[in-house]
């Protein structure tokens, strides 16, 4: 992996491993990502947060024929008058799952609902409160209706042999209903990315031991297993490692043999008892280990080899929120390539803040945002107050993160700043 690293330190100018820009990282991370490329047939049920691994072609049109838009009286728009009221006789009704079976006169209609089939020479349709009924009678004022009205075309969602879908789509609950509406029954979509997860440290303990003086419950699995869920990613959870080589070098031996990605969390800093970072150029490489940003400036990552298998090593910041926000920010585009996904920029919203917000330029923040609506439909937000990131607390009191970016100064109270939301992602 020496040669990619040194081709990245070729590509990006101003590449500095022990400090690097947050808006470099997912540069680096696109050089060293590899997507996986095994394909597997589901059913659609099973397709939920897939990535689809060829384009889907509509084997059929959607709609599959002209159909009314709406319940109402369908006739031929030639018989339309501008100016004085148009006088149609009913021969009849078509109902939705049936063709009607002949030709429809000159100057007469048929009663249609909704997603019924237009008959060939028919193509507008009048909604039915617009109109005046007397027997088989109708009468169109003029105005209420064009030629053309009310009518869905063959095809003008999805025309047979076009693309409905595209490789590297990650399948939502829209893209199922329209799979569906195609009459396919299953489809082929990129296998699973495994990840495997623990944290680190002596004073971590799992949940069910007693607390002792100086330890703290490991929360940081349970974020990350949340996090691995929301992506659809088959997991190995590890559990707790402890700061000893022995330990640590046969867990990330045992995670590169099961898995594609290794998450870590703590043992990333400068401490004495740190040794990720070590474990990592002893098993394979470091392409950086420090950023500029807050929280979360320890974030190692590089790649953990056993044989001829190589997994991708994040090594998270110990503090819960620095995890969390090194996650979205930096591992979940990167997993999501990873997948086989195509590239997604982050969606910033813009916010005006309600209060001053200090910062220096040189590094990028991302604060703990909570983001409301004005009386006057403004979209505003605060911070969440203590932004320490040992303050889980705020992650869930917040709805999305406060980004200023590397060169950004301090920020006046009326400012705007972009916010990345949380919605569908942590929330």
């Amino acid at each position: 992996m020496s040669s990619t690293l040194d081709q990245i330190a070729a590509a990006l100018q101003g590449y500095d491993p022990k400090s690097l820009p947050a808006e470099t990282v997912n540069a680096v991370l696109d050089r060293l990502v590899v997507p996986v490329r095994e394909t597997q047939t589901v059913g659609v049920f099973d397709a939920l947060g897939r990535v689809l691994a060829q384009d889907l072609i509509a084997p059929i049109s959607v709609p599959p024929h002209d159909n009314s838009a709406m319940d109402g009286f369908a006739f031929k728009g030639q018989a339309l008058s501008t100016t004085v009221a148009t006088r149609l006789r009913q021969v009849g009704t078509a109902y939705a799952g049936a063709a009607w079976p002949g030709p429809v006169p000159d100057g007469a209609c048929l009663k249609i609902m909704t997603g019924a089939v237009l008959p060939p020479d028919l193509d507008t349709v009048v909604p039915v409160e617009s109109v005046q009924v007397n027997g088989d009678e109708v009468t169109v004022p003029p105005g209420v209706v064009q030629t053309g009205d009310n009518r869905r075309l063959m095809g003008e969602d999805l025309m047979a042999g076009r693309p409905a879908l595209h490789q590297g789509q990650r399948l939502g609950p829209a893209a199922l209903g329209l799979i569906a509406s195609l009459g396919v029954a299953e489809v082929a979509v990129w296998r699973r990315l495994k990840v495997a997860y623990f944290s680190t440290g002596d004073e971590i303990l799992s949940l069910g031991e007693p607390l002792r003086v100086g330890a703290v419950y490991d929360s940081n699995r349970y974020t990350v297993f949340g996090l691995l869920t929301r992506l659809g990613i088959e997991m190995l959870d590890m559990g707790v490692i402890k700061d000893e080589p022995a330990a640590l070098q046969a867990a990330f031996g045992h995670a590169a043999r099961h898995a594609d990605a290794i998450i870590t969390s703590g043992g990333v800093s400068m401490g004495e008892a740190d040794h990720t970072k070590t474990m990592m150029q002893q098993l394979g490489d470091v392409a950086f280990w420090r950023i500029a940003m807050r929280p979360g400036r320890p974030l190692a990552v590089g790649h953990i080899t056993q044989g001829e298998r190589s997994a991708l090593l994040f090594g998270l910041p110990g503090n819960p929120v620095a995890v969390m926000v090194t996650f979205l920010a930096f591992v979940r585009p990167a997993l999501l390539k990873m997948m086989g996904a195509l590239p997604q920029p982050p969606l910033y919203t813009r916010a005006r803040s309600t209060a001053a917000l200090r910062k220096k330029p040189g590094r990028t923040e991302y604060q703990r945002g909570v983001v409301t609506r004005s009386p006057h439909g403004q979209l505003e937000v605060r911070t969440t107050g203590n932004q320490g990131s040992g303050v889980l607390r705020s992650m869930v009191e917040a709805n999305g993160l406060i980004v200023l970016h590397h060169h950004q100064a301090d920020v006046a109270p009326g400012d705007e700043v972009d916010v990345l939301l949380f919605d569908g992602v942590l929330a």
